[in-house]
């Protein structure tokens, strides 16, 4: 089990919708999370906003691989499948390069049978603050 770092232990997201944190690598992470009825639109579906929460967080996670607080500059999602109540989803987040302050991340975000439920590309930027340090908002 992966230790949960601080950006995790305090991120109410992350805790509301049960997500677990699996594998935390410098660029690479996978975050989990199984739908819940409240998590399901007018459809009976999972809802986008809910799908993208996870893509996003996994994403947080793989981009913030250093000191710097690193957060997105801008992020787009394609939705390939629906999923319902009661699936778990995985969102597998990999750098596909990081140069000065910018990155680029792409996450996967799969169901228990391995079939791709969405596509998400993360742009992050690395800003002068550092994790731990005191900030204001």
């Amino acid at each position: 089990m992966t230790t949960l770092r601080r950006m995790l232990r305090e991120d109410r997201t992350f805790a509301a919708f049960g997500m677990r944190l699996e594998v935390d690598e410098p660029g690479r992470a996978v975050l989990s999370m199984v739908v819940r009825d409240d998590m399901t639109n007018g459809f009976a579906i999972t809802h986008g906003g809910i799908v993208f929460a996870l893509a996003d967080t996994a994403f947080a996670v793989a981009c913030n691989e250093d000191e710097r607080v690193t957060v997105a500059a801008g992020a787009d999602i394609t939705f390939l499948r629906s999923t319902r109540a009661g699936d778990t989803l995985r969102a597998t987040a990999v750098r596909r390069i990081r140069t000065g302050r910018t990155g680029l991340y792409d996450v996967t975000v799969t169901d228990a049978g391995g079939e791709v439920v969405a596509e998400f590309r993360g742009r992050s930027l690395a800003t002068d603050r550092v994790v731990g340090a005191a900030t204001s908002a």
